[in-house]
């Protein structure tokens, strides 16, 4: 059930079947010279969407802006504050359980640190203040590395590289141009450096020349797959036990 393309009354029937919802949370940030800066949020709101073709539950518009720090010079990328992200996700959870949901999972396709810690305080703090809804914070691309194992050829790939550009080339194809080169970028231990692209020149970290869409199929079926069976755990938790 995609909330976007739902009426009143449509969203409103949909509460007999289902009390979950997805959130897909991106972000606009560069991804090289050959992915969109939209990559992180079209990973997110493809998965959830493929997930809702498996079991019944609600996706809710996704959030294409997210906190973005180590790719803050690049660009096109446009970052919001952590306390806009937690605001934003305390919200819209708030909203939606007044309508009856009661569980919610946040499904992030940008992986910054602050960024997913952000959702996480938020999600924290909305177990602590409401004691009837299950709440998860997912990482996109963590349920990718990890279930796609097997798949991935390149050490330590992490964004625009193997994995990303996989998945792009499998679901939106039109939106890749070319590749770009294998990168690792190295900033100083502990330092906080204010023009990071000096350290991050072209955008990309692992390897994108290893990407195909062959791949990218394969990984969004495992992360999917995935997604499904912790929709289904968080489900059938006891509230008053967790």
């Amino acid at each position: 059930m995609i909330i976007e393309e739902m009426t009143m009354t449509g969203f409103e029937a949909g509460l007999a079947l289902s009390r979950t919802v997805l959130i897909p949370f991106g972000s606009v940030e560069e991804h090289g010279p050959h992915l969109p800066l939209s990559t992180d949020t079209l990973e997110a709101y493809e998965v959830c969407k493929k997930t809702s073709q498996r079991i019944e539950l609600f996706v809710a518009p996704p959030i294409h802006y997210g906190n973005c720090r180590s790719t803050a010079c690049h660009p096109g990328t446009i970052s919001i504050s952590t306390a806009t992200l937690k605001a934003l996700f305390t919200d819209i959870v708030t909203s939606l359980r007044s309508h009856g949901l009661r569980n919610f999972v946040a499904l992030t396709g940008h992986a910054g640190g602050a960024h997913r810690m952000a959702l996480q305080d938020a999600g924290e703090e909305l177990i602590a203040r409401f004691d009837d809804i299950q709440v998860a914070v997912l990482t996109e691309y963590d349920l990718a590395k990890d279930e796609g194992q097997g798949l991935i050829e390149t050490a330590g790939d992490a964004h625009a590289g193997e994995i990303e550009t996989s998945r792009i080339l499998h679901s939106h194809p039109h939106l890749v141009t070319g590749s770009a080169p294998r990168e690792f970028p190295s900033f100083p231990p502990g330092i906080l450096v204010r023009d990071k692209r000096r350290y991050w020149p072209g955008g990309v970290w692992g390897d994108p020349g290893k990407a195909t869409a062959e791949k990218g199929a394969k990984l969004e079926e495992l992360v999917v797959t995935r997604l499904v069976a912790l929709v289904k755990e968080l489900e059938g938790m006891d509230h008053a036990g967790h």
